[in-house]
């Protein structure tokens, strides 16, 4: 592996050559932070903090996504130092050093609020997610039989679009090395960062964006590099399933994965109205269609049917679409054939 260059270590360590900024980077190994949350827990000002976090981006140390008018900030993955940063980070959140110890009180507490706001909003849409569970077979049935599907290969890059609590971040945790996790709703990415943090799922991150629009906001650092992508009961709302396929593929690396899960078709009308659903579910020709339309091959496909006492319940597919593992005809198929 060559050696990064002198010049970026020398940037990245004279960034961490000051207390404040040093505590930064120390609170953020801990998950994404914005300015407002830094501020309250350095009991600094907004301004110097701001300066701070600044000079740590400037230099590589941390990154910052956008969501509205939030910004979160983490370390950056691409710094060269993280790797020595990762040994040396947990000896400091053991030191007996009283401000690191404040820092890591205010710390809680901010993730205490976050958490009041994430069962807030889960409380109040309680009563219609319950009535969606009972809809389909069980969350347990299907993330097994997820599990079972992909198999039990390592990944690199695993990117789930629609993450909403991030749940799928949290199911296949043991088999990525990194996962981002996408969405529209700045309410659900809020519950999805307190989820991740009560799970200890240190790996993933969450960013706000919309599946058709991911390549012009994020496309740059992740077209052609995942692993594989998730598309977890997100099509049945979309009003192009095809188009929102089409655009999850330019993720995908040569040989990368893509797990599609959602409803068998079915003739429940009501769901349009009361969940805005758009689609009353998808078959094995639809899938076998997007895949097609991709350059796709569908490498497994499994259903999971209602037993003789859940005849209320709806079927629910699950496909695994693979992109060839040929560079050359992938960047071929990527320039001349997927327009969104």
């Amino acid at each position: 592996m060559p050696q990064p260059p002198l010049d970026s270590f020398l940037t990245e360590i004279r960034a961490l050559g000051e207390e404040t900024r040093l505590r930064i980077v120390l609170l953020l190994s801990r998950g994404e932070l914005t300015v407002s949350e830094l501020t309250q827990i350095l009991q600094q000002s907004q301004p110097r903090v701001s300066r701070h976090v600044n000079i740590l981006a400037d230099a590589g140390l941390v990154e910052g996504h956008r969501e509205g008018a939030w910004v979160f900030y983490r370390l950056n993955p691409a710094s060269v130092l993280l790797e020595g940063l990762e040994d040396v980070l947990p000896g400091l959140h053991r030191a007996q050093d009283e401000a690191l110890a404040e820092d890591a009180t205010r710390l809680s507490a901010v993730m205490a609020a976050r958490a009041a706001v994430a069962a807030d909003f889960f409380q109040r849409n309680a009563e219609s997610w319950e009535k969606l569970r009972r809809l389909h077979t069980p969350e347990s049935d299907i993330e097994q039989k997820m599990r079972e599907l992909a198999g039990d290969a390592p990944v690199g890059k695993f990117i789930d679009l629609g993450t909403g609590t991030g749940r799928m971040l949290i199911v296949f945790r043991d088999l990525y090395e990194r996962a981002i996790g996408y969405d529209v709703s700045r309410e659900m990415l809020a519950v999805a960062r307190t989820l991740l943090s009560d799970a200890g799922v240190e790996n993933a991150q969450v960013r706000q964006g919309d599946i058709f629009d991911l390549a012009d906001q994020d496309g740059a650092e992740h077209e052609g590099s995942a692993d594989f992508v998730c598309i977890h009961h997100v099509l049945h709302f979309l009003p192009d399933p095809a188009a929102a396929v089409k655009a999850a593929r330019k993720l995908l690396r040569p040989g990368g994965r893509m797990m599609i899960v959602d409803f068998a078709p079915h003739e429940l009308e009501h769901l349009r109205e009361e969940y805005a659903h758009r689609r009353l579910g998808f078959s094995d020709a639809d899938a076998r269609g997007w895949a097609k339309a991709c350059g796709l091959t569908v490498g497994g496909s499994e259903t999971l049917t209602p037993g003789a006492d859940e005849q209320d319940r709806l079927s629910v597919k699950l496909w695994l679409l693979k992109a060839p593992r040929e560079s050359g005809a992938q960047a071929q198929y990527l320039k001349e054939s997927i327009h969104v």
